[in-house]
């Protein structure tokens, strides 16, 4: 099974791109993020058309996740428990049934910035709400992943330009041990399960070239539960796909497991 997850930067931006690249890297299974479209307009009778069950949580002009599948999908859930008052449309999950049964759990993390600020604090407290869910699937010793924009730059070999995201949200001493906690919980962020060393980007900023010098950082990531990651078989980034016409500011990350 090849799952993959890519953030779109608006569904409505990709609508070309996006089918291209699913035709071309036959996904079985993705998680979109931004696609910054409410349910009733997104697009998907041209996804359909490739073989994909189309379920989203949408919100106007901002956020907002997907999940497209060309295997049967059970018990879909829109939004990260914890905070009945939080509208925005982050989380999206689903059982994928093939011939292991995936719990895949589709994210976009808050991006925080400012920081201090009332955004940070939302990262924050979204990350331990995030924290807790994954502690709730986690007991039921069943595989799963929780893939997505995390908005998180783990270490500093995950930037071009460590230096410049000292004070960001992204980098923050606080986020990267609220995402180390999380990882402490058991589970395997599948990229580094396969590959080591700087150099491995899934995010270029449109501004000043970053694309063209390379200057990118690696926010984007898969994390297995003890029982996915006995799956796993690989796990690689799409990094060509920025190059395109027309692209979003990321690239798909992809994991294949024995399932």
């Amino acid at each position: 099974m090849k799952i993959a997850s890519f953030n779109i930067n608006g569904i409505k931006a990709r609508i070309n791109a996006l089918p291209e690249w699913l035709t071309e890297a036959q996904p079985d299974v993705v998680v979109l993020q931004e696609i910054k479209s409410v349910d009733e307009a997104f697009p998907r009778e041209i996804l359909e058309d490739l073989g994909y069950q189309v379920e989203t949580h949408g919100q106007k002009s901002f956020n907002g996740v997907a999940i497209l599948s060309k295997l049967p999908l059970e018990d879909i859930s829109r939004g990260l428990p914890g905070d009945d008052s939080d509208e925005q449309a982050r989380w999206i999950e689903a059982t994928v049934m093939g011939d292991v049964p995936i719990r895949v759990c589709g994210l976009y993390l808050p991006n925080g910035n400012p920081v201090p600020g009332p955004k940070y604090d939302y990262k924050l407290a979204w990350m331990a709400r995030m924290h807790a869910h994954a502690q709730t699937l986690l007991e039921r010793e069943e595989p799963f992943l929780m893939a997505g924009d995390y908005n998180i730059i783990p270490q500093d070999e995950d930037a071009r330009r460590p230096e410049a995201w000292q004070e960001d949200a992204l980098a923050r001493p606080e986020s990267r041990a609220a995402y180390r906690r999380l990882l402490n919980l058991g589970f395997t962020e599948a990229f580094r399960a396969r590959t080591l060393g700087p150099g491995h980007y899934s995010f270029w900023d449109y501004q000043a070239g970053a694309w063209n010098r390379d200057d990118g950082i690696r926010i984007d990531h898969f994390l297995l539960s003890p029982q996915c990651a006995d799956l796993l078989l690989d796990c690689q980034i799409d990094k060509d796909v920025r190059g395109r016409e027309k692209p979003s500011d990321h690239v798909p990350i992809w994991v294949e497991l024995a399932a």
